[in-house]
């Protein structure tokens, strides 16, 4: 067996343990390799990770490990590897710094340049430090040539090769300042829209509630801002919302709805809100915690060509028989291997270092 089959056998393993984390429950499987050594000890890096950062609820954890657990199987990934020619790339180095907006938000730069045979050297966020190493040390068992090319650092990165970097704007400016000696690829800020033709049902507005409330719309692909026909009754949109009404009860997401309707009151601002989630009308794509902003639109074409200039700005576009390359509601937090963030295709860059 070759060695890029080595390593998505291993990763095919991973997939495997992590299967037994999921939104439904923790359950232990027979038959995963490791598991005496791993299962307890995954469960301990939960709980590690929640109190390091109250936006990551176990139930967002779980449903990070759950998504992973899906895309991490042979087919998927033997499909995710093929469409890049891998055989012969000169082994690197590559640092990844990572963001630490969600649960494992970096892990697929991780798979990518550990799949395609380079070693990876990884800065964390320290919102999101105990959930990976753990998981590298998983795969370092079932894959030995893993366990030289994998390197965690709290320091200032050194020796390495070609980088891939996650910020904001800011950060994004100092990383390129600072890695243009490097290939590499930069990502900065992104938000996701969604396209209201007027035309959707309480089922599709059920579906968006997961688009937008997922991770606390903390994802670059929570949708932030709606695009809505003139005139537009948000009374359908409201009621499609509210099976997420829950969410409230968390303390860090209603302290930042009180801040910021208080906010907005203050600054005599126009709102619409229903107790949980406040929608704005604002040109901007991010919008704060527990609000959404929105903004109309007068006819379809001029919208499509506002969306296709600011492609830049925006990872996802939600929509219902809109656009070509449109996600479908409730779809956004489920990403392919091969939805790559901001479209740059990690794999094509990682094989021509």
């Amino acid at each position: 067996m070759n060695s890029i089959q080595n390593r998505i056998e291993a990763f095919s393993k991973l997939g495997d343990f992590l299967s037994q984390f999921s939104t439904k429950g923790i359950e232990k499987k027979e038959n995963i390799p490791f598991n005496e050594l791993f299962f307890d000890g995954l469960k301990h890096q939960i709980k590690l990770a929640q109190e390091n950062n109250s936006w990551f609820t176990k139930d967002n954890i779980l449903n990070s490990l759950e998504s992973w657990s899906k895309s991490l199987n042979y087919n998927n990934l033997n499909n995710f590897t093929n469409r890049v020619n891998l055989n012969k790339i000169n082994r690197k180095t590559v640092a990844i710094v990572m963001a630490g907006n969600i649960p494992l938000v970096g892990f697929h730069d991780f798979l990518s340049v550990l799949i395609s045979g380079h070693s990876v050297l990884v800065k964390q966020s320290s919102s999101d430090k105990h959930l990976l190493p753990f998981l590298a040390k998983y795969l370092e068992y079932t894959e030995e040539s893993f366990k030289e090319k994998i390197t965690f650092t709290e320091d200032k990165l050194s020796n390495f090769d070609a980088v891939i970097a996650t910020g904001s704007n800011n950060t994004a400016r100092y990383f390129e300042y600072y890695f243009k000696g490097k290939p590499n690829i930069i990502r900065k800020n992104r938000n996701s829209v969604a396209v209201i033709t007027g035309k959707e049902t309480i089922e599709d507005f059920e579906k968006l509630s997961d688009d937008i409330f997922q991770y606390f719309g903390l994802g670059c692909r929570s949708v932030s801002k709606l695009y809505v026909p003139k005139d537009y009754d948000f009374e359908l949109f409201f009621n499609g919302m509210y099976n997420k009404k829950e969410i409230i009860k968390n303390a860090k997401y209603a302290n930042n709805y009180d801040y910021n309707k208080a906010v907005y009151l203050m600054s005599e601002f126009d709102l619409l809100e229903n107790g949980f989630l406040m929608i704005k009308e604002d040109e901007s794509y991010s919008s704060p915690i527990a609000t959404i902003f929105y903004e109309y639109f007068d006819n379809e074409i001029d919208l499509k060509i506002k969306l296709h200039e600011d492609r830049e700005k925006i990872q996802c576009v939600v929509a219902k028989g809109f656009l070509e390359n449109e996600i479908a509601f409730g779809q956004t937090q489920h990403p392919k291997l091969t939805d790559y963030a901001d479209g740059v295709n990690t794999l094509e860059f990682l094989s021509k270092l």
